[in-house]
């Protein structure tokens, strides 16, 4: 079993359909140490518990509204205060959201939960730099001004830009085949289903998403550049970004672990803390 040397605290960065979940997946199968935050799983689990933050969320997501970004990072503090990998340098005590309240006890505004965190150069608090302490952050940030929000809290030392041609990832989305009970995932040109059209454990039929078409998927992909380049750019500046590119999720395996052992199993690596 691979064992690591220090902590590891990642992003993955990728246009949709590049393979960000495989790789992560993979990761984490190689590497027990390592587990995966979603910003929105966090969202969801503090909605469904009925949390204080979980409630503010919730009455926003009802009116139409965008949940603010200090609220993500909010969630993001307190799953990493709750594992002991962060604390407060200065005593600041964490909202504490793993308990259930009622709505009707909560303030109209809570001044601590709504406003993004203030700017700051350096974070507050002190992480954990044991390799117990490694994760995968999917889902935040996906842009620069919240990785700058993200960096107040706890650098991130390796972001991966997974880089694959716009073509190859079009032929991917256009052949996917789908089994909405199970969520499993087909492609007919290299993961096909034993039966063409069907489920290989439940023999149910498979369908293609509404979304998967050439339009939808041009637009997002252009959508995904215009947005991400002042993102990478920022994780440029720090020193932590790195880039690897291939034609599949086979292809970049190897070399995300090679560069992931290089920077995490051994004692001098170049990845900063």
């Amino acid at each position: 079993m691979a064992q690591l040397a220090r902590a590891a605290r990642l992003i993955l960065v990728g246009a949709p359909g590049v393979g960000k979940g495989t790789q992560a997946e993979r990761l984490m199968k190689r590497y027990p140490q390592v587990s995966q935050l979603s910003s929105g799983d966090l969202l969801r689990n503090n909605v469904r518990n009925r949390t204080p933050l979980g409630i503010q969320a919730e009455n926003i997501i009802k009116t139409g509204g965008l949940v603010p970004d200090g609220t993500i990072l909010r969630l993001i503090l307190s799953e990493l205060t709750t594992r002991g990998w962060l604390s407060s340098e200065d005593h600041v005590r964490p909202l504490v959201l793993n308990f259930s309240s009622d709505a009707a006890a909560l303030p109209d505004r809570d001044s601590y939960i709504t406003p993004p965190f203030p700017p700051q150069q350096e974070s507050r608090y002190a992480y954990s730099n044991s390799p117990s302490a490694s994760f995968i952050l999917d889902g935040f940030p996906r842009t620069a001004a919240q990785a700058t929000q993200l960096d107040t809290l706890v650098p991130i030392n390796l972001v991966v830009h997974l880089s694959t041609p716009t073509d190859i990832i079009m032929d991917r989305i256009c052949n996917r085949w789908v089994h909405p009970p199970s969520g499993r995932i087909y492609n007919t040109t290299f993961n096909a289903p034993r039966v063409e059209g069907k489920d290989d454990v439940t023999g149910e039929p498979l369908v293609r998403r509404e979304d998967d078409s050439p339009e939808v998927w041009e637009a997002r992909l252009k959508k995904f550049e215009e947005t991400s380049q002042p993102l990478l750019e920022h994780y440029e500046r720090q020193g932590v970004l790195w880039r690897v590119q291939g034609n599949s999720s086979d292809e970049i395996s190897p070399k995300l672990f090679t560069e992931f052992e290089r920077r995490f199993m051994t004692g001098d690596a170049s990845g900063r803390d």
